[in-house]
């Protein structure tokens, strides 16, 4: 016997098997396009942040200029390039002149360590082997890096992986500038492409949280970022007038650990190092009380800044930094914290529909664009 189904039974069965077979080569799509597309996710990304945090500037600019938008954001893009550039190409002529100098001093013999103090034999684990090893460096430099041949030659590849990374890194962050004037060229279509996204996602509510995403990436660009930035380039015109050698390496150091908001992990250690070589003390104090400035100013930049958007907790861009530099390296320092702001506030939103989460983010976006 038989079964017979109804033809009404046949035809929903037959549409359901249709909608899968559509929504499985749907995802099937999405899923090749966003792997072929897998090594630029960190530049989009990276631009699509930076366009949306300079935006309100940009606004600015293209007003002065009588609402020439690609005028206006080729000057812009301009402006950032150099911004990156310039310190990029000092920090860098002076690490190559800093190593260039230290070779050249231990050739000739002329590169003298001082004496290790004395409570240093002290420290607990450490304390011995240092003292034992710093002693020798300073009674015979040469012996010393002999007795570290085979690891210096482990590091010496490491030292280039890490340079071309580094390499690499800078030529993202000059595309992501460079993507980032592009949006905003087109401002007008990017925002429309995203609020037609974010109703397809969100619902009625796409405007709200639109608006919320835009607030958070200029929150943490302004308060997290923006401050890891001025602080960096206030260490490193300290690291430069110091004469600290390898400044460029010192400033990299400090940028990473600023955004992860440690950044005094580094000025500690620089300024041992100036009151260890410096032949002056009151260069050595000078550059004590900068590294100070530089550190106590985040307290009094992050306030201003932050004030300024959708507040964040720092261990939640703490952790995107993190994550971000592990997955995504360099870059991902940055764009990770970002992302991970953004996911946490659309899901406290999420979760709480009836929280004013809306109104805040309106109230961070009129602030933002005053």
């Amino acid at each position: 016997m038989t079964l017979k189904y109804p033809a009404t039974d046949k035809t929903q069965v037959n549409l359901a098997l249709e909608a899968s077979i559509h929504i499985g080569l749907a995802i099937l799509l999405t899923a090749a396009c966003l792997f072929i597309l897998r090594p630029f996710v960190p530049l989009l990304c990276w631009g699509i942040i930076i366009g949306v945090a300079a935006y309100p500037g940009f606004q600015k600019l293209q007003g002065a200029l009588g609402g020439r938008g690609g005028l206006a954001a080729f000057l812009f893009t301009v402006l950032l390039l150099a911004l990156l550039i310039v310190p990029v190409v000092l920090l860098a002529g002076t690490l190559v002149g800093g190593i260039q100098s230290l070779v050249a001093r231990f050739k000739e013999g002329a590169l003298i360590v001082p004496p290790p103090p004395v409570n240093i034999e002290s420290w607990p684990v450490i304390g011995v082997p240092l003292h034992k090893l710093w002693a020798q460096a300073s009674t015979n430099l040469t012996d010393a890096v002999r007795s570290f041949a085979p690891q210096i030659k482990a590091f010496v590849p490491q030292l280039f992986s890490v340079s071309a990374a580094i390499g690499l890194t800078m030529l993202q962050f000059v595309l992501a500038i460079v993507v980032a004037g592009l949006l905003l060229a087109n401002a007008e279509a990017a925002y429309a492409v995203t609020r037609s996204l974010c109703n397809r996602i969100f619902g009625e509510k796409g405007p709200d949280f639109q608006k919320l995403m835009g607030a958070t990436i200029r929150s943490v660009t302004a308060g997290i970022l923006g401050v890891a930035l001025i602080q960096t380039v206030l260490a490193g015109f300290g690291f430069l007038v110091a004469g600290l050698p390898g400044a460029g390496l010192w400033a990299v150091l400090f940028l990473i650990a600023a955004v992860l908001q440690v950044g005094a992990l580094v000025l500690i250690p620089a300024v041992i190092y100036m009151f260890t070589i410096s032949t002056s003390t009151t260069a050595a104090v000078i550059f004590l009380v900068w590294c100070a400035f530089v550190a106590a100013i985040d307290n009094v930049l992050k306030p201003i800044l932050l004030g300024r958007g959708v507040a964040v907790p720092i261990a939640v861009v703490f952790l995107g930094a993190i994550g971000g530099f592990v997955a995504l390296g360099l870059i991902g320092l940055f764009v990770g914290a970002v992302v991970l702001s953004i996911g946490y506030k659309l899901g406290i939103a999420w979760l709480e529909p009836s929280s004013n989460g809306a109104q805040e983010a309106q109230f961070a976006e009129e602030r933002a664009t005053s």
